[in-house]
């Protein structure tokens, strides 16, 4: 699991639905939520929790899309398996792993030191704790 360390900026609830902001690293996150920890308030800091296999990755990347979590990382490292690729980068101090398919990976040509989009749903992310 991935670990991100964020402060809360603004909650917004409506009908059993959060939507939670969070800057991170100087960009902002957003994470959609049914329930909520009844500690978090604004200006709380946490670490976030996000699956390797729930950061995609984009190259080149133009226009406008729906997610949320659009983070300009630089690749630090790319382990292409039989399947599966690692592809590493850091944010907000950690080092941050998403995999993806080897194909993605080849047919998308990444390398250290490229820059990329890391692209996370607001639905993907979690807090796994309150830093009190």
């Amino acid at each position: 699991m991935n670990r991100i360390a964020a402060m809360i900026t603004a909650i917004e609830s409506f009908d059993g639905i959060n939507v939670v902001s969070f800057e991170a690293d100087g960009q902002p996150m957003r994470m959609m939520a049914l329930e909520l920890n009844e500690t978090l308030r604004v200006g709380s800091k946490v670490i976030l929790g996000i699956k390797a296999s729930n950061i995609a990755i984009a190259s080149e990347l133009k226009g406008v899309l729906s997610i949320s979590n659009q983070l300009k990382v630089d690749i630090e490292q790319v382990n292409n398996g039989e399947l599966l690729s690692s592809i590493k980068f850091r944010f907000a101090g950690s080092l941050i792993e998403s995999i993806i398919t080897r194909d993605s990976s080849q047919c998308m040509n990444l390398c250290p030191g490229d820059e990329v989009v890391a692209l996370i749903k607001s639905s993907e992310l979690s807090v796994l704790e309150v830093i009190v």
